[in-house]
Parts: C-alpha cells; structure tokens; sequence
C-alpha cells in the first residue's frame, strides 16, 4: 500500500549521538567530548509500534489507496568503529563505523479493529527483513555530521527503507543539538532544523531539551571493547536523565506555493501542512557517555497535494502516523573460552 515519507525523528537521540562520552567540567556541568577507541563494539535492541491511517486521492484509480495499518519492526543493530582518521588540514577525527544488522523484522497488518495480513504483501517489510545479516558502512566527520555512506545501496533498493536507515544515522552522529559548552541539570536548550527530503519546503522540526536529574543506569554495562572492559554484569554506573519535546511545523499558509527545489524541476508544485509533536527520555551513562536508554512516542499529520504544472493532475495525500519507539542498550556476546574477542 502507498506509504507517506514519514520523518524519522530521533528514534534514537541518539546512537552514537550520545555515544559521545560526557566529560565533567569544574562548574557541574558535562560536555560532549566524542572519544571513540579503534575496536569497540556496542549493540542496540530498537523496538518501533507503528500505527498509521494514509489515504492518497489520484486521476488513477487503484486499489492500493490506503487505510489503517500497524506495523511493527524489530532489530539488534551492531555498532563497531573500524578506524579512527584525520586528515592533513585538522587533527580531528574522522571516525568510521560498520553497521550490522544482526537481526531485523518487521510485521505489517491492515485495519486497526480486526487487523488482518495485507494480502498485497508489504514491500517495507520484506526490505527490512533483508537487512538481517547484512553490514554498511559510514563515516563521520568532526562536525558530526556523515561524510560517506558505503553498501546501503547494496542491502536495499527500497527508498523509505533505505532513507529510514540514513536519518538514523544523521540523528546518531548529530551533536549540534547539545550545547558545546556543556550542560548542568536543570538546565534547558533549544535547536531548530530545517528538514529536507519531504514534499514540502519550509518544514522545521524545534526541539526544547531538559536535563532533569541523574539516577543510576538500568541497562548492562554499554561497552564492549579491543581495548577496554565488557562485563556481564549489571551496571552500576549513574546515568544522566534528558528529557527532550519536539514539534514539526512548516512556515507559511498551507495554501502556499511549498514546491522544493526537486520538485519544480521536474515540473511539479506541492502545497499543503505537515505537523507533529512528542518527545523522547534518554538515560546516559555519565561514565562512557553511552546511550543506555531511550523512549520515544511521535505523532506526525500530513495533508498536501503535488500537482502537474504542465496537466493540471494532481495526487492529493492525507495522514496521521503515531510511533512509539523503546531502544536499549545490550551487552556483547561473551568471548570464546579461547580468550579471542567475538565479532
């Protein structure tokens, strides 16, 4: 069935975002201070319920129109640093990273009363299920934002399985939400972005972020490391709680010419809303910086119409998509008796 380009918003604020250790300043405050050691590894179990009502209005008629449908999707995502660069004009770091996907699923249903399989088969979900087994890599550069991307075009020719892949890494690697002069608790922040790729221009997503209190951490202890600890054990480290709401808008009357700059060349011009609202509550561990825990409920509404300038056609799509999203961190598997290091 005909999908929206749902925003794939900090599912996980943050991976490696928050994989970037805190460091502890003279004033209590703690700052992001990336430290990525060549050899690590961490995994993370992200869990998504999505639910979705989309109906699409078109000159051809089909019988994909749209309806409610939930999805769910699971997977246990592999994180390991495979090099740690720089470059002849800065000392900075380049850091790069292999993502695998050592499980992932995803079940979709039509209807939401009595939910039944989609006899059309669903092509999102068979694309994410190939991700299983499967490895890409990327960098990041010292602005935190993603230099390269290799091999997601190898894994997946689906482009919303694929786009929803890249904006988690653009999340994770994303520090510039995060004050560089470092946080204490009590305190709040804000940050506007520009988002981009969606059938309209003008399209902000504003977060206001908390950082409420510290408590100790409830997952197992995050890092499994060349060249550092991995116990099984339960952590005992404190983790800093951050508390994040976030809004979706688009600037301008939904009447008004919205046409990005890919659409008007291909001789289309898209109008209309796309809003949304929730918030996300991150658990950071104050010792590795590690990203321990994230909960995450979204709630997007969509309604545009892209139109033909030469025909006059016009493809008019209206929507609301609430996703709820748990991730946590997990320990590594324990080394062989050997004493050789898995993975």
């Amino acid at each position: 069935m005909p999908r929206f380009a749902v925003v794939r918003l900090p599912l996980v604020l943050s991976l490696v975002l928050l994989s970037a250790a805190f460091a502890r300043t003279a004033d209590r405050r703690v700052q992001l201070a990336p430290h990525f050691a060549q050899g690590s590894t961490l995994r993370y179990q992200i869990e998504t319920r999505t639910t979705s009502d989309q109906h699409t209005t078109s000159p051809v008629l089909s019988d994909e129109g749209g309806g409610p449908f939930r999805q769910t999707t699971s997977f246990l995502v592999r994180l390991d640093v495979l090099a740690l660069l720089q470059t002849a004009q800065t000392a900075a770091n380049f850091v790069r990273f292999r993502a695998t996907f050592e499980k992932s699923h995803a079940d979709s249903v039509a209807g939401t009363s009595a939910p039944v399989p989609n006899p059309l088969g669903d092509p999102l979900d068979d694309s994410i299920d190939q991700f299983e087994g499967r490895s890409f890599e990327f960098t990041v550069g010292p602005d935190a934002q993603i230099a390269s991307v290799k091999g997601l075009d190898e894994i997946t020719a689906n482009r919303e399985a694929a786009d929803r892949v890249l904006s988690w890494i653009t999340v994770l690697s994303n520090a510039g939400s995060v004050p560089h002069q470092g946080v204490e608790i009590g305190q709040k922040w804000k940050s506007d972005k520009a988002l981009t790729g969606l059938p309209l221009s003008g399209v902000i997503w504003r977060t206001e972020s908390s950082y409420l209190r510290n408590e100790p951490c409830v997952a197992p202890s995050p890092v499994s490391s060349a060249n550092g600890p991995g116990s099984g054990a339960q952590s005992q480290e404190n983790c800093a709680v951050i508390l994040t709401h976030f809004e979706i808008s688009r600037r301008g009357s939904e009447h008004s010419d919205a046409t990005p700059d890919d659409y008007r060349r291909n001789g289309l011009r898209t109008s209309g809303k796309w809003t949304g609202s929730g918030q996300s509550l991150n658990s950071v561990s104050l010792v590795s910086g590690f990203l321990v825990s994230s909960s995450q409920t979204a709630t997007q509404d969509m309604d545009y119409e892209i139109v033909s300038a030469a025909s006059g056609s016009a493809i008019h799509q209206v929507g609301r998509t609430t996703t709820q999203t748990e991730i946590s961190l997990v320990m590594a598997p324990a080394a062989p008796a050997s004493g050789r290091p898995n993975g």
